[in-house]
């Protein structure tokens, strides 16, 4: 049986290789855009381990699974170069269709917003939205590509509703494990 290795020392020089074999630079466009969503990724595994150990919070469970693999498709999608003979993984409509039903049912549950929040509160609600701007990071990376080479559109708009998902996220753990939403004073009085 033979093992497969980490390492294969092919990126030493500063290159990685594409989906289609192709090689391209570490700080390309394109690495620096999936890259984003890789980070954004492993911020939302991140908040998975949180809800696993969190009593009764299946209502993130399920929203965060989905997310993570579809984010991954969209890490494989933006790893093969326009013009390839591969055909990229896809993104559907429903995929984003899914997205905005959650938000829907999360925002319900946590009721209106009155305030701008603050990212904080409880400890998953924190790890959530420290997910949500990086995934607005990532969604900053791609549209710098979209700039340069195709993107699908689909990914685009989906890293948008995965931002705004992983903001409901935070709202609803800060509703249902803490005492609701952080909100921003502006008149904050200097502490004494």
């Amino acid at each position: 049986m033979s093992r497969s290795r980490i390492y294969t020392r092919t990126g030493d020089g500063g290159t990685t290789s594409l989906v289609d074999g192709s090689r391209a630079s570490k700080s390309s466009a394109r690495v620096e855009a999936y890259g984003a969503v890789d980070e954004a990724n492993c911020w939302v595994g991140y908040a998975l381990a949180k809800v696993h150990r969190q009593e009764g919070d299946s209502v993130l469970r399920e929203p965060l699974v989905f997310l993570q693999h579809r984010l991954y498709n969209c890490s494989s999608n933006l790893a093969v170069p326009p013009r390839s003979a591969l055909a990229p993984t896809e993104i559907a409509p429903g995929d984003v269709e899914y997205l905005e039903a959650v938000i829907d049912r999360l925002e319900r549950a946590s009721g209106p917003m009155t305030c701008f929040v603050l990212p904080g509160g409880v400890e998953l609600a924190s790890i959530l939205h420290v997910a949500r701007t990086v995934c607005r990071r990532a969604e900053r990376r791609i549209t710098a590509l979209a700039a340069a080479d195709e993107v699908d559109p689909l990914v685009l708009m989906f890293l948008n509703r995965a931002s705004d998902l992983l903001f409901a996220a935070a709202r609803h753990a800060n509703a249902t494990l803490g005492d609701g939403d952080v909100p921003w004073d502006k008149d904050l009085p200097v502490p004494p």
